[in-house]
């Protein structure tokens, strides 16, 4: 291709082959292959040079995007630039990891690097992996459903490690009527206004009944969002509301004035889950954020924390 490009550009096989540094009859017999392998006339020959065919230009186009392309692969590839590192995780919306990136990120060198970090619910958690590359997961999911969630591990060929075990507490505004409570119950809530996630995941159970043992009948006013940055908005400028999350780090309730409260009468038990494709080898970028993610949990949940072994 490259040299029917420059034949074609120059219009001459005898200058073309100088510049080609090639002898004229290896150049010719060189196109002269080209032209049989397409079954294509390339070239019009005459005593006045060589000038392309109908055909011979439609190719030329092609041949001329094709090494533009050669050429941006190896500029990217053959480059002296050093490669850069990758670090990718999806993550349950819990602010005490979101904690652990920010930490993470303080440390991450001066290298180049790319890192992603989605949050998400255990199902994208786990395509990231299989389909998008994603190297890490958390996935979340309540105790009770800890059969559902190893056959699938098992099935999809992910290694699993438990992060932490922890119930949920309750967020919610300064100004609410329930932020005056050390504890409250389950019944001081029926005239509050709920905000939850409303993506909930276990494999092989359908959706439908996920969502009634998570998302109990007994509150009548409920608000759902995908993402932490509405839900605080709401949390902190409606009064009214509540959310029932992981334990939250003191400066995040303080930056959103916020207050967290434990419900004596929540029993439920969550893990939050470590997942990765079996025979993948932790990065040093795994390592340190998985080492911020538990310096996390120490400082935020009261009960002492189970550690994945990955960062013993």
């Amino acid at each position: 291709m490259k040299y029917a490009v420059e034949v074609a550009n120059i219009g001459s096989l005898n200058k073309a082959s100088e510049e080609l540094l090639i002898a004229p009859p290896n150049l010719s017999r060189s196109i002269k292959e080209l032209e049989a392998d397409l079954g294509i006339m390339i070239f019009d020959r005459s005593s006045k040079g060589m000038t392309l065919t109908k055909r011979g230009e439609e190719f030329i186009h092609y041949a001329k995007k094709i090494l533009e392309q050669i050429d941006e692969v190896e500029q990217t590839f053959k480059s002296a630039l050093p490669d850069k590192k990758q670090f990718s995780i999806s993550v349950p919306r819990a602010s005490y990891i979101a904690e652990a990136f920010v930490e993470f990120s303080r440390n991450i060198g001066q290298d180049p690097v790319e890192i992603y970090y989605k949050e998400t619910n255990p199902y994208r958690a786990i395509k990231n992996i299989l389909e998008v590359d994603y190297k890490l997961g958390i996935v979340r999911y309540a105790s009770g459903y800890d059969k559902y969630f190893n056959e699938t591990f098992q099935e999809k060929g992910l290694e699993h490690e438990l992060v932490v075990k922890f119930h949920y507490v309750l967020i919610m505004s300064k100004k609410s009527p329930l932020a005056n409570k050390k504890e409250i119950h389950f019944q001081e809530l029926n005239n509050f206004i709920e905000i939850a996630h409303a993506d909930p995941f276990v494999p092989s159970l359908p959706l439908s009944i996920v969502k009634k043992e998570e998302l109990p009948d007994d509150i009548e006013r409920r608000i759902f969002v995908f993402e932490r940055g509405t839900q605080f908005d709401l949390l902190s400028e409606n009064p009214d509301t509540f959310m029932w999350v992981s334990p939250i780090p003191k400066r995040i309730l303080e930056c959103h004035g916020l207050v967290q409260r434990e419900c004596p009468d929540n029993l439920k038990a969550y893990n939050d889950v470590l997942i990765y494709r079996k025979n993948y080898e932790l990065s040093d970028l795994d390592k340190k954020f998985i080492s911020e993610v538990h310096k996390s949990i120490q400082a935020n949940f009261k009960s002492r924390p189970q550690i994945p072994k990955s960062t013993a």
